[in-house]
């Protein structure tokens, strides 16, 4: 199957999607009016709420919700094949996806931006508020640990032995973290120029900031073999720390100097590589080598647990659907727009974008052949126990040495997706003229790209759940619920950081990803109910079913995930070692509490419904004001 013809299939339906659904939203259901005052003007104090232009604000969203998810799930999806992850892509980031990002930022406009958890407590009851709230950092933890261990998985290094003695190692990535060490810098810099040095100049500090990563991604070539090798050739634990220390700094600083200007560069870089993809696939027109459906849709497949249902949506997840989303919704942006109609191409129109990203990762992960995807996507430490059905099924390494000679990398054994696609990337830009001697440049170039997508969410991640911790802990004592208040804001990033950390220290990329993706999409679905009880309040319940079809099905989807997981971690824990045990159990706890908090949500959400006491539509224009 060639690659050209699903990017234009693809790029049709997302074209159609926002120009007639979104607007049947913005006009119907979420009924936007330019003429209120955002929250960014009325509350207006240079930190948290900060009026910002429309095209900066897109690329601060973007660069939020655009984690790994998009990336890194198509590829660990592919184990199925290419035909499901696609088709649920492009359906799911139409009717659900977007809808979800685009209602409950606008729901968050309208009350002040508050977050998703005081909404919940607002439309539906206290007692969806409150569970909510301790559900939703359940997930914070569980995204951003995931989010983590694949940055982690694709520059650390590590030694281990294998069941039958054999001594393995895997080198750290000294240019790749090299280039991404830089980009903070960079974002600092551009932060001073936007808003000190050249106010307003953002196309040309893009540029600049543009070009200094590329300046960059190019000098990571010098640095192995060279005296500061030794400094950025880190351990997986040593890359664990330093990404804890950076979420932990950028949640705590003003959003002008380092979450604003890097996210809007890295969106910058992502727009642009993406676009370049994009290009790319339908010029260079890859096939795809792996088949529309593997042996491995049943079950068994080394990259993945569980059947291709449900698993393939809890995989796929933030590049169709993302519970994540609502909480950058209702946490940085609706602070910062600046006039309601920005809310459709910002809300709705990002996550189109985030869609096509995860085509595009899907396509390049499914151009490698069959056999060096698994070669690369399964763990070192399982490897020898999948050989024997791999090379049954044809599915061995053919050009796995080549890609490595080509990278200057090992690959081989390199779980949790972000090198597969690195390395399709970088085949694809290689076939473009005169790049095809720049394989090794375009692969770091693509590990930045995705290190990018992962660190912007973890310092915006990890701001969202400071805030929620502070508003939880103002219930108890007020101060603590300042935001200007430092040593509150101190002690709840501490907290956090100190908990998704944890996880990615512990867990491996075959329990930590499946958990991310139920807890991502458990989110969705309260998201999606709390929506929809805006809807239901406002009088607006001729249209719900917009949020009820995508909220029955990832409820059903995920649910049953959730589920066979539980199961699974409780064989877990029944292993003779401790930290295993510990381990399986603590995970499906997890599990079961975040399964427990969302049906609450739901209970209560549906009674709320039921209820004939909606309240009539909010008021427009004047009236607003008053």
């Amino acid at each position: 199957m060639s690659a050209a013809p699903i990017m234009i299939f693809t790029l049709c339906v997302l074209a159609i999607g926002y120009r007639y659904y979104s607007a049947f939203l913005a006009a119907k259901v979420a009924v936007l009016d330019d003429t209120r005052v955002t929250p960014a003007h009325r509350l207006y104090d240079g930190q948290n709420y900060h009026p910002t232009h429309k095209w900066v604000l897109f690329g601060h969203h973007f660069a939020a919700i655009s984690g790994a998810g998009p990336l890194v799930g198509p590829v660990l999806a592919a184990q199925f094949g290419y035909l499901p992850g696609l088709l649920w892509l492009v359906i799911g980031v139409v009717l659900a996806g977007a809808v979800q990002d685009f209602l409950i930022l606008a729901a968050s406009i309208r009350r002040n931006g508050r977050s998703l958890a005081e909404i919940a407590r607002e439309e539906i009851g206290p007692l969806a508020g409150g569970t909510a709230a301790i559900a939703i950092l359940f997930i914070i933890f569980n995204a951003l640990a995931g989010l983590g261990l694949v940055v982690v998985k694709a520059l650390g290094g590590e030694s281990f032995t294998r069941s039958d003695g054999t001594v393995m190692q895997i080198a750290g990535s000294s240019w790749g973290t090299f280039t991404i060490f830089c980009t903070i810098p960079i974002a600092l810099f551009v932060g001073l120029y936007m808003y000190r040095f050249r106010k307003g100049r953002v196309v040309e500090a893009s540029l600049i900031g543009a070009a200094l990563v590329f300046v960059a991604t190019w000098a990571g070539s010098f640095i192995p073999g060279s005296f500061l090798a030794p400094i950025f050739d880190m351990s997986q634990k040593e890359v664990i720390v330093a990404i804890m220390a950076y979420g932990f700094l950028a949640s705590v600083l003003p959003v002008w100097v380092l979450l604003c200007p890097r996210d809007y560069l890295s969106s910058f870089l992502k727009i642009g590589t993406v676009a370049g993809l994009v290009i790319g696939v339908v010029l260079v027109n890859p096939t795809l080598q792996m088949p529309p459906l593997t042996e491995f849709a049943a079950g068994g497949g080394p990259v993945l647990p569980g059947k291709v249902f449900p698993f393939v949506f809890i995989t796929i997840m933030c590049g169709a659907i993302s519970g994540f989303h609502a909480l950058v919704s209702s946490g940085t942006t609706p602070k910062m727009i600046n006039k309601e109609g920005d809310a459709r191409v910002i809300g709705y129109g990002t996550m189109l974008i985030e869609g096509l990203v995860g085509v595009v990762a899907l396509i390049a992960a499914c151009s490698l052949a069959p056999g060096d995807y698994f070669a690369i996507n399964t763990d070192l430490r399982t490897q020898s126990s999948y050989e024997q059905r791999l090379s049954e099924m044809g599915y061995t390494p053919t050009q796995l040495s080549q890609y490595e000679m080509e990278t200057g990398e090992q690959l081989q054994g390199r779980s949790g997706g972000a090198v597969s696609l690195a390395v399709g990337i970088a085949q694809i830009f290689a076939g473009f003229p005169l790049f095809a001697a720049l394989v090794s440049f375009w692969y770091h170039f693509a590990i930045m790209f995705e290190a990018l997508f992962i660190l912007t969410t973890i310092d915006t991640g990890t701001r969202i759940a400071r805030f929620l911790l502070q508003e939880m802990g103002g219930k108890v004592w007020p101060q603590f619920g300042r935001q200007d208040w430092m040593p509150g804001t101190l002690i709840s990033s501490a907290l956090t950081v100190a908990g998704w950390g944890y996880l990615i220290w512990t867990g491996n990329i075959d329990t930590i990803w499946p958990m991310f993706g139920i807890a991502n999409q458990l989110l969705a679905v309260v998201a999606l109910s709390v929506a929809g009880t805006v809807m239901v309040n406002t009088g607006r319940t001729r249209n719900l079913w917009v949020v009820i079809v995508p909220m029955a099905f990832v409820t059903t989807t995920t649910m049953t995930a959730g589920v066979q997981l539980i199961q699974r971690f409780l064989d877990l824990g029944q292993s003779p070692i401790p930290s295993d045990s510990f381990k399986g159990y603590l995970n499906a706890f997890l599990i079961v509490a975040m399964m427990v908090s969302v049906a609450i949500i739901l209970w209560e959400s549906v009674r709320r419904w039921m209820r004939p006491t909606a309240r009539s539509p909010l008021p427009t224009g004047k009236a607003a004001e008053a």
